[in-house]
């Protein structure tokens, strides 16, 4: 195999082949991995980080070796495999993610951080060959819920294997790069502040006497605004105090004079969606992300669009939406575009405006994403999901409020999640200049955004903690005293977080009474809990050591395994319905099994396993029964009280994914049940879920200048 430096004529000609000059950051970062070390480059949304991860895909191919380019999201994962697969032909590209598995024996091949965490623990044969990995927004080590996987990659592969990490701007990018040397060897960083499409931050006003919005520069400069910060005050905010006549600030009294005041409109205002819209046309400031942190927000946004007459398209362009919007519906029957309210989107589209957001099923989602590539879509109203990495630049970035709901209640952004979403602002090679702008609101103050818009990122945390599956898998494959060198070797030990060889002693001691494992050897049921990759892993390997996942059609195990992985929202349209007898006793006699296993996480200071919900199980035991969408999601017939058109229980992006999901555990329970019958009937569940709707969401669907690629493929395990 040959050395990367003996590779030079081949960096010239990748260098000669790209279609801009790179930047310094860029061939600094290329001069690293031409000397053979891993690579953490930290820079701006846009910067081009990929460039990086494209040079190491080519570095592998020159040597004859793999490369695994791993992102956080399926999605992500899909749209890179599109591009690959463009560039580099379908035969040396292939996809590996929960919904497929398409070629994975090619030399490039996309997967989720997910898959190639499970594919360390259990077949690290299959990984002998492998050179090079990208760890594609590698800032998601984070995450609270998915951030250990990067870390259990990070440390888990070989050390012959080169890293690629990309990240977003964070504050301490060299303590990361300091901690990967630690554990891996040479490891260079490479940090970029610079945006190589120039950032203007606007406030946008709205002004009943005046005739457009106000587009004021938040920053003057550099500092904020000072007439931004006098038409701030003079917004109205509920709980506030007006200035009296002798100029003392006095409380908004009860009487009706009080009142006539404050029903009376005021001068300034917060725009509405339709005003902004028309605003940045008027000024060219299209195409444009509009995030509205709702996902009823977004749909509404849409709606009023249409109602308001508002058409940002050509002729010409209206058929090109068309042709690509058909080529992502077209598996999915007319019943249930109907259910899916596909004349609303559809005609969204046509006039250039849409939503985004995790409430839409991906063909749905992908079809906005690929109509806004082309400049086709002018406006996308979008949830924060849009900001994760998706390849979608705009001229315009707007942000209607700095602060969004998060488990915790309402929370302010922070400045890293400010530079997050506005890094889609700017499109290189086509704009000289994006544009950030953030309205007004009663909610907020414009000293509360110029501090937002002006602060440094945060520094990047770990959420890496030994879990029950990792556990096993360490007593599996090394000695004690290696285990306990892995654990202590993470980034959370490395910031001198906290002991987590001690929140890993307790976790293996509930593992030795419960049974998993006996002095330092798995046992049976210890291979299964390998087995299961999962945030409720020990509650569902307890399942199935009890036998409550035994004895059950294939209706019936789908219907009780989606309560390991469904959760409610914070609001459901309409109650769900009543649960079959045994499931509901089979989910009944788990619930006993989670409050016991809680006790003794208390008591050891773990953790808590989430326990089971039972909200989706009614729904998937009747698409598990063969039952069609409207049947599943409006079983009144589409109709309710007075003729209306009757609440679903879910949206429909819901739905794919809570079943998605499903099929996901049903296919790992598959592998590692103990009783042939309970693998059969696994099986034979995930197999019939996987079909319509939900099937057509699992198609990687590559749009092309004519017609499309459908690369569909096996489910990955």
């Amino acid at each position: 195999m040959k050395t990367p430096l003996a590779l030079f004529g081949s960096r010239e000609r990748f260098v000669a082949e790209h279609p801009y000059p790179l930047d310094r950051f860029q061939l600094d970062a290329l001069d690293l991995l031409d000397q053979g070390q891993s690579v953490l480059v930290s820079a701006p949304t846009g910067s081009g980080k990929t460039v990086v991860a494209e040079y190491a895909v080519h570095l592998a191919l020159e040597e004859g070796a793999k490369v695994f380019y791993t992102t956080p999201i399926k999605a992500l994962s899909n749209q890179k495999y599109g591009d690959l697969r463009r560039r580099y032909g379908a035969d040396r590209v292939g996809l590996l993610t929960g919904d497929n598995s398409i070629n994975g024996q090619a030399p490039i091949v996309v997967m989720t951080t997910e898959v190639l965490r499970n594919m360390i623990h259990a077949e690290p044969g299959r990984l002998s060959d492998l050179r090079y990995v990208i760890l594609d927004e590698v800032h998601f080590l984070q995450d609270p819920y998915r951030g250990g996987v990067w870390e259990e990659v990070i440390l888990g592969a070989s050390l012959n294997v080169t890293l690629v990490c990309l990240s977003a701007t964070v504050a301490n990018a060299d303590q990361l790069a300091a901690w990967i040397s630690e554990v891996r060897g040479a490891t260079g960083v490479v940090i970029e502040q610079h945006r190589p499409v120039e950032l203007k931050n606007l406030f946008v006003v709205g002004d009943r006497s005046a005739e457009r919005l106000h587009l004021l520069p938040t920053f003057v400069d550099g500092r904020p605004n000072p007439e931004a910060v006098r038409l701030d005050g003079m917004l109205a905010r509920p709980g506030t105090a007006r200035r009296g006549a002798n100029g003392s600030r006095a409380a908004l009294a009860s009487d009706s004079s009080q009142a006539r005041a404050r029903s009376a409109r005021p001068q300034l205002y917060r725009p509405r969606r339709v005003e902004v819209v028309e605003r940045l046309a008027g000024e060219h400031l299209l195409p444009a992300i509009y995030f509205v942190f709702s996902r009823a927000g977004c749909d509404e946004s849409v709606r009023h669009c249409l109602d308001e007459g508002l058409k940002l398209t050509t002729t010409e362009e209206r058929q090109r939406i068309r042709a690509i919007v058909e080529s992502y519906v077209d598996p999915l029957t007319d019943e249930d575009l109907s259910v899916l309210g596909y004349s609303t989107y559809s005609a969204g589209l046509e006039a250039g405006v849409a939503a985004h957001h995790a409430g839409m099923v991906p063909p749905f989602r992908e079809a906005v994403e690929a109509c806004f590539a082309e400049a086709l879509v002018k406006v996308v109203f979008a949830t924060e999901t849009l900001a994760l990495g998706i390849n979608m630049p705009a001229r315009t970035v707007v942000i209607e409020e700095v602060t969004k709901f998060g488990g915790k209640g309402h929370q302010e952004l922070t400045p890293g999640e400010y530079t997050q979403l506005t890094g889609r602002a700017g499109r290189r090679g086509i704009d000289e200049v994006g544009y950030a702008a953030v309205l007004c609101s009663p909610f907020h103050s414009f000293g509360d955004v110029a501090r937002i818009a002006g602060g440094r990122p945060r520094a990047l945390t770990s959420s890496f903690r030994p879990t029950y599956n990792l556990a096993v898998n360490l007593v599996r494959r090394h000695t004690r005293e290696t285990a306990y060198t892995l654990v202590s070797s993470s980034f959370a030990q490395f910031l001198s977080e906290e002991d987590l060889v001690g929140e890993l002693e307790a976790v293996l001691a509930v593992l030795e009474r419960r049974g998993y494992i006996d002095r330092w050897k798995v046992t049976e049921a210890g291979a299964r809990l390998a087995g299961l990759y999962h945030e409720a892993d020990l509650l569902i390997a307890e399942a199935l050591e009890s036998g409550q996942l035994d004895g059950l059609d294939p209706a019936s195990l789908a219907a009780v395994a989606s309560g390991f992985c469904y959760e409610a929202r914070r609001e459901r349209d309409a109650p769900f319905p009543a649960l079959d007898a045994k499931v509901a006793r089979r989910l009944e006699a788990i619930e006993d099994l989670s409050e016991a296993l809680s006790d003794e996480e208390r008591h050891m200071r773990l953790p808590l396993t989430r326990g089971v919900d039972a909200g989706f199980a009614a729904l998937i035991y009747d698409w598990a029964k063969g039952r069609d969408l409207r049947q599943v999601l409006q079983p009144s017939g589409g109709t309710g009280r007075r003729g209306r058109q009757a609440a679903p229980f879910m949206s429909g992006g819901d739905f794919v994914r809570n079943i998605k999901q499903v099929i996901d555990l049903l296919r790992q329970v598959t592998m590692v049940a103990g009783e042939v019958e309970t693998a059969q009937s696994a099986r034979v569940a995930a197999e019939r879920l996987l079909r319509d709707v939900v099937a057509a969401s699992s198609v990687v669907t590559i749009p092309v200048e004519r017609g499309t690629i459908r690369a569909g493929g096996q489910p990955a395990s």
